[in-house]
């Protein structure tokens, strides 16, 4: 019996439950060709954005971070706690489809990414610790990333074997490549990191304009599935349980308040690139659908939710200025004497 969801008799095959059950694929509706483009500039996308964040990574940092161990251990167990247990809780308690929950899972466990390092700056945090962590977390997925995905993919009873585990090692072992080839660019022609950086910053924005208006093109009338209410949910929920728990247990530990900050982002940003090269070039076009654009869904709430803590942070910090100014302490006559005799 052909068990193949048809697009057209229901609209929402990855989101619907008892569709799960039988399987969670669908006819597809991209050319091949289009398919084949899309993955080939995602992968470009991908390695131009690994060595723009490995053009950040300084050796003897990484080094001085290693032997005060403190910080980046919470960051770690922040990055790898925090948000895959948010994954999975949410997942089950909007009850998702089998392939639903395994992109959302997946978004959940990815590593940190470069975003977090612009938005640890603009928070005032600890730069060296951010890159510190986003090198720690990136290289760390290579293995966290499977085993995350196997203890929690046993919670739920048809994902056992919905996970492409060997595609996914393939696809982070890919990002070491081109992240080793920029640290290797800041160590030995430091004065073309920055220049990097830039440009595939600026790369990174067109190339993901293309990715979507090419996805548009092809599957335009399923994109509605990606804004289903349950997954606009969960990628809002998502990014502010992780800034907001990220920077609760940073401050169990006693971190000071700007290493609060950098942890708080850094749990909270996901590696929007990796993770959305992974669901497309991992899984086939008819399994995945247009699912694997979720992750631009969760970086658009990430952004948004960041971009109001900056907000705030920005106008507490000129309030508590402006009470400084206001409340400064009067000079007593005693020091207006001794300051005029000290002039005289």
């Amino acid at each position: 019996m052909d068990h193949t969801v048809d697009i057209i008799s229901d609209p929402d095959p990855w989101l619907n439950t008892t569709t799960a059950n039988s399987t969670s694929s669908y006819r597809p509706t991209m050319s091949p060709v289009m398919d084949k483009t899309i993955n080939i500039i995602m992968i470009i996308v991908l390695f131009v954005t690994m060595v723009s964040l490995g053009c950040t990574m300084e050796v003897s940092k990484i080094k001085h971070h290693m032997r005060k161990p403190k910080g980046v251990a919470i960051a770690v167990v922040a990055q790898y706690g925090i948000m895959p247990l948010t994954a999975f809780c949410l997942a089950k308690l909007f009850k998702l489809a089998e392939i639903a929950a395994v992109v959302v899972l997946i978004c959940g466990c990815c590593p940190g990414g470069a975003l977090s390092n612009i938005l640890a700056l603009a928070l005032q945090g600890d730069m060296n610790l951010s890159i510190v962590m986003t090198s720690c977390s990136t290289l760390l997925a290579l293995g966290m990333m499977p085993l995350l995905l196997y203890l929690y993919c046993q919670g739920f009873s048809d994902l056992q074997n919905a996970v492409p585990y060997v595609e996914i090692m393939i696809s982070l072992v890919m990002i070491l490549v081109p992240c080793g080839i920029g640290i290797i660019i800041n160590t030995y022609r430091p004065q073309y990191s920055r220049i990097i950086t830039k440009v595939g910053l600026i790369i990174m924005m067109i190339f993901i304009v293309v990715i979507v208006t090419l996805t548009n093109i092809g599957i335009g009338r399923v994109m509605l599935t990606v804004l289903s209410p349950p997954l606009l949910a969960i990628a809002a929920l998502m990014p502010l349980i992780g800034y907001s728990f990220g920077y609760v247990l940073s401050a169990i530990f006693r971190l000071n308040q700007a290493e609060r900050r950098t942890v708080s982002v850094e749990t909270g940003c996901q590696n929007i690139q990796l993770c959305i090269t992974i669901l497309k070039i991992a899984f086939p076009q008819e399994v995945i659908g247009p699912l694997f654009l979720f992750p631009m869904i969760y970086a658009s709430f990430q952004g948004t939710e960041a971009l109001v803590l900056i907000v705030l942070f920005r106008c507490y910090q000129r309030f508590m200025k402006k009470e400084k100014e206001t409340y400064q302490p009067a000079v007593t006559e005693e020091e207006l004497k001794e300051t005029t005799e000290g002039t005289v």
